[in-house]
């Protein structure tokens, strides 16, 4: 610890109030609350701290406070901190956007919709549902059992919808405010567990029908029925009182945390939402976080929120306008016990994938790094060229950092030096280019690199790292057999083929690498011919300069959309009558004359070398 932190861990007062932790570029990447700040920051500094918690502390270098006058103002001010900065050592909900809700809009002729935040303007609403999904089907299935209104602004005449008893027809008809008052309590009696009543009278109806050998419509009312079953089916837990209530539950392993939450909505859990994430400090803390978090600017408060025992409710409950409950026995704690093994087994499940994605990615590339006998190659950049006989030679590199694709870091290059199909040479200038830049930058080198090609461009490559730029970086050859497929691995000036497994995780990494880099090049290739090949048929048009032609270019992109436009396309850029039908003739002519004269031809690139 550096004199400067140290002295401004004894200046800490002893109140409530937000700590920021910050990294050696002045970065937020944590952010607190404490009851007394003097014992809550330094506590990082002091004793020993468990391998999550070692990770924030070894990167603290500096640290800011603000004092509050109570714990509930540090807790509101943490949550805003935390959306303001997103910390990575925070816990965070999946995103900011509030729950949907079904709104029933407080107008003349009131309409159903899906909103995310509930403000006091007289209309319905009803929720919250923990994802848009549900909101949706709920929002469906009551507009094909309630006549209101469809269209945001009412239509001339009536619609579909009037024709299949789906909606009164405001627009042509007198609707009394009676009737929508009459809907809305359905509508809300159907949502508190009437839809019971709605579906007995249903069968009824399907009943009728089928005696009357209406078989159509009973066939509807059974799907119907079905569809409300299956939306508002029975649930497996209930509680005998009616009171709204949000039940919590947590489950933390190997620094991940698993939050379960059930939404007991009149005596029923209607629904659940499971969020699984990283964190860095205590369980306990982190899990009271996030629900601070989730309740922040919520507008739609339960009346109560029940907790697994052993956290720190105090300043949520000073905070929100409900009880906070840790049961001790009872029913509450039943629904609590529940919420932690669903959360156990959901975070269970996700560390299994995580395994074998990890297998996929961090175990190929050690495999790798055993098999060639260097360290781990964290970062593989991996380079393929690509031709037509020679013209518009392009290169491309792609870059996997622990086992996956890092596009951002993907690279093009326009061969400039070479000229004819010479892969070799492509090879070399690329190679030359990409790495005396990083030389001159100063950048990091990669732990390997990988090139699309036998021995031939094997050797290239590494000509110009050892005997002109002087750098020792590992680097390996992949060839491809008669079928196009990875088949054999070379590293550096080794004679033979180096042994790996087929089936291995690494053989499959290296595949992967190759089609990628294979894939990007192809790709550059295409877009560079096609651009090239544009341009070269435009010159020769009289009339057309380079302003023009880059309108051409951008505007229609391809000689066969030249060919096929209209007089309006090219009047839009600028272009009139009589000029675009000169321009269309030319490309006509042009392509005419491609096509009589086409012969077959085929791509060529350096990954088809089989030695």
């Amino acid at each position: 610890m550096n004199e400067q932190l140290r002295e401004k861990l004894s200046l800490l007062p002893g109140k409530p109030g937000v700590y920021l932790m910050k990294d050696r570029v002045g970065s937020v990447i944590y952010v607190g609350k404490a009851k007394v700040l003097k014992n809550r920051v330094r506590s990082y500094f002091t004793g020993s701290h468990d391998r999550k918690t070692q990770a924030l502390v070894s990167n603290i270098v500096d640290f800011e406070y603000v004092v509050t006058d109570t714990v509930v103002e540090a807790l509101v001010l943490e949550c805003n901190l935390i959306k303001q900065y997103t910390p990575p050592y925070n816990i965070m909900l999946r995103d900011d956007k509030a729950y949907p809700y079904i709104k029933v809009t407080n107008e003349e002729h009131p309409r159903l919709e899906i909103v995310r935040r509930v403000h006091k303007d007289k209309a319905k609403y009803f929720g919250p549902y923990p994802n848009a999904t549900s909101a949706s089907e709920t929002k469906k299935l009551l507009e094909r059992l309630y006549p209101l209104r469809k269209c945001r602004t009412l239509k001339k005449k009536v619609c579909l919808y009037y024709h299949i008893g789906q909606c009164l027809a405001p627009c042509e008809f007198v609707v009394p405010q009676e009737t929508y008052q009459d809907i809305v309590k359905e509508i809300t009696h159907f949502l508190n567990g009437g839809h019971k009543e709605v579906v007995a009278d249903l069968r009824q109806k399907m009943g009728r029908q089928a005696e009357q050998l209406n078989f159509e419509r009973a066939k509807e009312l059974r799907d119907l029925i079905q569809h409300i079953e299956r939306v508002m089916e029975d649930q497996k837990i209930t509680v005998i009182d009616q009171v709204n209530r949000d039940v919590f539950g947590y489950y933390a392993d190997k620094g991940w945390l698993c939050v379960q939450v059930f939404y007991v909505r009149s005596g029923k859990v209607i629904e659940r939402s499971v969020n699984v994430m990283q964190h860095f400090g205590d369980a306990a803390e982190d899990f009271m976080s996030y629900v601070e978090q989730f309740y922040y600017q919520q507008a739609d408060i339960p009346k109560e929120i029940v907790l697994p025992q052993g956290v720190d409710s105090g300043p949520l409950s000073e905070w929100l306008p409900a009880k906070c409950l840790q049961p001790q026995r009872g029913q509450k704690r039943q629904l609590v016990e529940l919420a932690i093994e669903n959360a156990r087994l959901s975070l269970e499940e996700r560390l299994r994938l995580l395994e074998k994605k990890m297998d996929r990615t961090l175990g190929a590339i050690m495999e790798l790094g055993q098999t060639l006998g260097i360290p781990t190659p964290k970062r593989i950049e991996a380079f393929d060229n690509s031709n037509l006989q020679g013209s518009d030679p392009v290169a491309a590199m792609v870059v996997f950092i622990d086992g996956k694709p890092a596009r951002q870091a993907y690279r093009k290059y326009k061969i400039k030096t070479v000229q004819g199909p010479d892969d070799y040479a492509s090879m070399r200038e690329v190679i030359r280019r990409r790495y005396l830049r990083l030389l001159r930058e100063k950048q990091s080198l990669p732990d390997l690199i990988v090139i699309d090609g036998g021995k031939g461009q094997l050797a290239a490559a590494m000509d110009v790292l050892e005997n002109e730029l002087d750098i020792d970086v590992p680097v390996c050859g992949l060839a491809k057999d008669d079928s196009h497929r990875t088949s054999q691995l070379f590293y550096r000036d080794e004679p033979d083929p180096v042994g790996l497994d087929r089936h291995s995780q690494a053989f499959y990494l290296l595949e992967r690498i190759q089609d990628e880099v294979h894939r990007f090049a192809i790709t550059f290739h295409r877009q560079t011919r096609k651009r090239t090949g544009l341009t070269s048929v435009l010159d020769d048009i009289p009339g057309v300069g380079p302003t023009r032609r880059k309108k051409l270019l951008s505007h229609f992109g391809s000689l066969a959309a030249i060919a096929r436009a209209d007089e309006e396309q090219f009047r839009a850029i600028g272009i009139g009558s009589a000029l675009a039908q000169l321009i269309q003739a030319h490309v006509r002519a042009v392509r005419g004359e491609a096509e009589a004269n086409q012969s077959p031809l085929s791509s060529v690139h350096s990954g088809d070398e089989a030695q």
